[in-house]
């Protein structure tokens, strides 16, 4: 490092489109006790950012000078006192369970406490694991911690082409669950299949009660894992058998969500920090996600990668065309 003093970091001072996000020099101190500081390799985005930078996410921006960013992979540099799992050289992901605002990882380089570190699995590079922790721990978390999916389920993913809704797909698969993805429209239906879906419904022109039900002999899906709320959730739960269990764990639909009535029915709210806070949670999903990056049973779908930190703006245009397929990597 040429200037310990100093680093590049995207931020943004006031809310809006993705214009509004700047590289700039922020500094970067020593580590302090129990933190942790490692350069950035890779940068994985997530529609959480989106809502952030635009103010739509459930807590406000830091503003001015707001950082943002969850997910980074990188190599250690240095560790504070008192940090014993870390050394320099370490190759590590951030476990995307803090304030963005205040430790965002969209940087070069980046400084976080050391519960907000995980290592990074062997043999895995830094683009695959950008593109790999929050959205595997937020499809694990939800489908099998919150929601108890287990061999032989079904379970209806919604948002299916998102960077969560292809690695659920892969996680519902690893478990031995049958993944029913559903998608607004039929360009996506075959990338879907392919990445192991057992049925794909178009939403613009399927009706999801009636195929969900018709592909499970009627009795309908033991799991559905959603990502957009809103009136279309009570829906969803119609779906689902009886005593089955609908984990809502995102807000795409910003109106209220409404119940379904087919009680008996466990209704699930998943925060993803609720596991991740927490050491045996972080072990849990390491493990998980370390074993299934090994084995190949999960492989995250890269839809584009950026090489750049200037490149940040294009990279949120093009999450917010939703024209992707997958994670966007940004290269750093």
């Amino acid at each position: 490092m040429t200037n310990r003093q100093m680093t590049r970091a995207v931020l943004f001072h006031q809310l809006g489109g993705p214009e509004v996000l700047t590289v700039e020099e922020v500094p970067l101190p020593a580590p302090g006790p129990g933190e942790v500081l490692f350069r950035v390799e890779a940068i994985g985005l997530n529609r959480a950012e989106a809502l952030f930078r635009a103010g739509t996410y459930y807590y406000p921006a830091t503003l001015p000078a707001s950082r943002l960013g969850y997910e980074a992979a990188g190599v250690v540099e240095a560790v504070g006192a008192g940090v014993t799992a870390y050394a320099v050289g370490d190759p590590v992901m951030a476990a995307a369970n803090f304030d963005f605002g205040v430790h965002g990882v969209y940087a070069e380089r980046v400084m976080l406490p050391e519960e907000y570190v995980v290592p990074r699995p062997d043999g895995v590079d830094a683009a695959t694991a950008a593109a790999s922790w929050l959205t595997y721990s937020t499809a694990y978390g939800g489908m099998v911690e919150a929601g108890g999916l287990r061999p032989g389920d079904a379970v209806v993913i919604t948002g299916a082409s998102s960077g969560v809704g292809t690695a659920a797909i892969q996680v519902a698969r690893r478990v031995g669950a049958v993944p029913i993805a559903t998608t607004r429209g039929e360009g996506k239906r075959q990338r879907l299949l392919d990445l192991g879906a057992a049925r794909v419904i178009t939403t613009e022109s399927e009706d999801v009660v009636k195929e969900v039900k018709r592909f499970t002999g009627g009795r309908g899906a033991r799991v559905a894992f959603d990502a957009i709320g809103g009136p279309g959730f009570a829906e969803l739960g119609n779906a689902l058998e009886p005593d089955g269990t609908a984990v809502l764990y995102g807000w795409l639909d910003p109106r209220p969500a409404t119940l379904p009535m087919n009680w008996p029915l466990t209704v699930r709210g998943y925060a993803n920090g609720a596991v991740v806070r927490t050491e045996e949670g972080r072990r849990r999903m390491a493990g998980f996600i370390g074993s299934g990056l090994r084995d190949g049973s999960l492989a995250p779908v890269i839809a584009e990668t950026f090489e750049g930190l200037e490149r940040i703006t294009d990279a949120h245009r093009l999450m917010e065309s939703n024209t992707h397929t997958g994670k966007i990597v940004v290269r750093v």
